[in-house]
């Protein structure tokens, strides 16, 4: 299953002069591949499309952020949308 996650920061606590944001999620995640990572710096917003087969996974891939960060956890369709 897909999900879209937004995961926002304040400007105090961006990562930018602590590690960039690497910092903000956890490769080793268990059942979680990282297909895609968007920034809207300027907003202090990084976007994440993860895939994984439950939510609990996702939590473990935001973890290191807990506690400087907010998200959103969408689930999104794999099929593109036909125009």
């Amino acid at each position: 299953m897909l999900f879209l996650v937004k995961q926002t920061h304040t400007p105090a606590t961006c990562p930018r002069d602590k590690g960039g944001s690497r910092v903000l999620y956890n490769p080793e995640a268990e059942g979680v591949a990282l297909k895609a990572m968007y920034g809207a710096f300027a907003e202090h917003i990084i976007y994440y499309v993860v895939e994984a087969d439950d939510l609990a996974a996702v939590n473990q891939f935001l973890d290191p952020g807990w506690l400087s960060c907010t998200s959103s956890i969408t689930p999104v369709s794999e099929a593109p949308i036909q125009r």
